[in-house]
């Protein structure tokens, strides 16, 4: 299984309310159920450790192999940020179903 993730232009910064946009990419063996793309953050540092989703952009009728794009608007917060205790990150992960791989930008 190969599943990739990208950016435009390989833009990792965005502002609230900025269009986030992109493609993914993936290669599945087998029968495939659903792929998408996930926008979330967490958060890291002392103390328990909390993941939040925040949108998904599901593939309709996706195929064993496809590159397609998305599109997310960047929510008003919260802000990224790195603390001396705590830092709160956002990402993007392309996940398929079955399976457990997943990628991550």
């Amino acid at each position: 299984m190969s599943l990739t993730i990208e950016t435009r232009d390989g833009q990792t910064q965005f502002r609230p309310g900025e269009l986030i946009e992109g493609a993914a990419h993936w290669n599945i063996a087998g029968a495939i159920k659903s792929v998408e793309v996930r926008l979330f953050w967490h958060t890291r540092g002392k103390g328990t450790e909390d993941v939040h989703l925040v949108e998904s952009f599901p593939f309709a009728n996706p195929q064993p192999e496809e590159a397609r794009p998305f599109q997310f608007r960047a929510p008003e917060a919260p802000y990224s940020f790195s603390g001396k205790l705590i830092s709160v990150i956002w990402g993007l992960e392309l996940v398929a179903a079955p399976g457990s791989d997943s990628a991550c930008v």
